[in-house]
């Protein structure tokens, strides 16, 4: 039984309806955008378009998770693990079509090989070489396609929402996932030394009192800080969606840093208040080194079509730009029972 808030409330005051998500990998389909030039559709011939030092590639991938095919590509290609990018990570029990990029300067011969190599294991769907190495949150967002299996609501009353949900958009709450299984990277989280934490990591070893610093794992206590940030942008979002004033024009949160949050006046005091009501987060934010941000309060999916395929079978595809979570905005309306939590669910490699 996790100490944390996980489950924040919904726009209309509850949830409509019920159904299974992610039954099988191909009810859950990702396509990844980029905000560069995709060069051709296919993978034809011996000729790569485009150029550059880094070779970019789309695969479909299906129950490996990004991080795991970025190592493997690294090892396939005789790179290091650092010259692979992407733009941001995709879930496992899916079926994922993303862009990776391998630093690969002068083996523009190789590459058709390569591609075959890679396509062995993973199906390439285009190939291009571009200049700069790919970073996080730099695509254009991820297009969905989500079936949604023993649907339990009234078809009237679920279409009438969806089209609720695509005129006025949903809470743009982080999701679950980012705060671990029972809110573990919370508890990981009050148990970092702020003095130390910084996006690199740099430092490594014990800070003051026993507490951990940044150091070999870095990475990982920056997922710990990023996920008491998200968490406390939900609670305040929280306020806003049971005061009904969340999907006002332009309306947005803290993203708490240096300083706490950019919001002056009565904004101001009203953020303050509620992350004052987490003193173990809001102690993580003295000496970080993180600057303040604002997310949007709503989120509105773009392109938001559906379809009833059975009686208790709903399809739905749209697109969401980098940030924001496809099960978010169905949670807004749906109780979801996520069918593969109860598959094997560790790393891979």
């Amino acid at each position: 039984m996790s100490n944390w808030r996980l489950d924040w409330p919904t726009s209309g005051g509850g949830r409509i309806a019920s159904g299974r998500l992610k039954t099988a990998p191909g009810d859950f389909i990702v396509d990844e955008l980029l905000e560069r030039p995709e060069s051709s559709p296919a993978v034809e011939g011996d000729v790569i378009a485009g150029s550059g030092e880094h070779l970019c590639l789309k695969l479909e991938k299906v129950g490996d998770n990004t991080e795991y095919v970025a190592r493997e590509l690294a090892r396939i290609a005789g790179c290091r693990h650092f010259d692979v990018g992407f733009c941001g990570l995709k879930d496992r029990h899916a079926v994922t079509r993303q862009w990776f990029s391998l630093y690969r300067p002068g083996n523009e011969d190789q590459d058709t090989a390569l591609i075959r190599e890679i396509g062995a294991r993973w199906p390439v769907l285009a190939a291009s070489r571009q200049a700069r190495k790919l970073r996080r949150g730099e695509h254009r967002g991820n297009g969905f396609t989500i079936t949604l299996r023993a649907v339990s609501g009234e078809h009237r009353v679920i279409d009438r929402a969806l089209e609720r949900l695509g005129d006025i958009g949903a809470p743009n709450y982080f999701g679950p996932q980012r705060f671990g299984n029972d809110g573990a990277n919370l508890d990981r989280a009050v148990h970092l030394d702020p003095a130390t934490l910084n996006r690199r990591g740099r430092s490594g070893g014990k800070g003051r009192g026993g507490k951990k610093r940044a150091g070999s794992d870095g990475s990982k206590n920056v997922l710990y800080f990023s996920a008491a940030r998200s968490w406390l942008f939900n609670e305040v979002l929280a306020a806003w969606v049971d005061d009904g004033s969340w999907a006002e024009a332009g309306a947005t949160g803290p993203l708490w840093g240096d300083g706490g949050t950019t919001a002056c006046g009565p904004l101001e005091t009203f953020e303050r208040g509620i992350v004052a009501q987490t003193p173990e987060l809001a102690a993580l934010f003295s000496v970080t080194r993180m600057k303040p941000e604002r997310r949007p309060l709503a989120v509105k999916p773009e392109s938001l079509s559906w379809q009833w395929v059975a009686e208790d079978c709903l399809e739905l595809a749209f697109f969401l730009s980098p940030g924001q979570y496809a099960t978010t905005i169905l949670s807004d309306i749906f109780e979801l029972e996520d069918m593969s939590l109860g598959r094997h669910n560790e790393q891979q490699g």
